[in-house]
């Protein structure tokens, strides 16, 4: 893949820009602030933009907005972007637009190098990929909310917590030890008791969960 990377710590930029080379993929910009990574996807169109959400001048969303800036001009891209904090509404932000090809992730899970690589493909491919912490804050806010996700069985919240994160089924059975047809049968029964539609787009059924867990 053709990358560019957005992130104004030169440390953390240097250490992906060193992930990114040693799996294959071509880092073709980084840019330490905001205007820097718009002008270079503007002209370089790469096929997945990492970026910080805080960025300079005032080192709060720049990053963020940057991201849904591309997302809008050049829905081809797809772009992750990397935080330090939790924050629903980025999640909720970053899927509005229902197309996939989007991530949120901490910036802790650099650290497991292999998975977040398959996390920059999945993406890239068209995917979603939202950090377990933040599916975590979702699902815990829903349980306490008294909604539908209490009423689910243990095994059933495991495997709603990973369609929210943009795992595919087969990943999932695999995650759980489990056949795939029997987590089709675990997603089935979520979607009913939450009254969700099913959908074969697997971004769209990532979609759906994390709005109603968003309330």
């Amino acid at each position: 893949m053709r990358i560019v990377i957005a992130e104004d710590e030169a440390l953390i930029r240097r250490g992906l820009e060193l992930v990114l080379a040693d799996a294959g993929h071509e880092v073709v910009a980084s840019a330490t602030d905001a205007a820097g990574l718009t002008e270079a996807v503007g002209r370089l169109h790469p096929d997945l933009v990492v970026t910080d959400i805080r960025m300079p001048p005032t080192c709060t969303d720049e990053g963020l907005v940057a991201a849904l800036e591309i997302r809008r001009t050049d829905p081809s891209t797809a772009v992750v972007v990397l935080s330090q904090h939790v924050q629903r509404r980025y999640a909720r932000e970053l899927l509005a637009d229902g197309v996939g090809r989007v991530g949120y992730l901490l910036k802790q899970r650099i650290a497991d190098i292999d998975t977040f690589l398959v996390d920059l493909e999945r993406v890239a491919a068209g995917g979603t990929a939202l950090d377990p912490d933040v599916v975590a804050v979702m699902m815990g806010r829903a349980r306490n909310a008294d909604s539908a996700v209490g009423s689910l069985t243990p095994r059933q919240q495991e495997v709603l917590a990973l369609v929210a994160e943009g795992l595919s089924n087969a990943s999932i059975a695999a995650r759980l030890f489990l056949t795939e047809k029997a987590v089709v049968q675990h997603v089935s029964r979520i979607y009913d008791a939450l009254g969700l539609t099913a959908d074969a787009e697997s971004h769209r059924r990532v979609q759906a969960v994390v709005r109603y867990l968003d309330g």
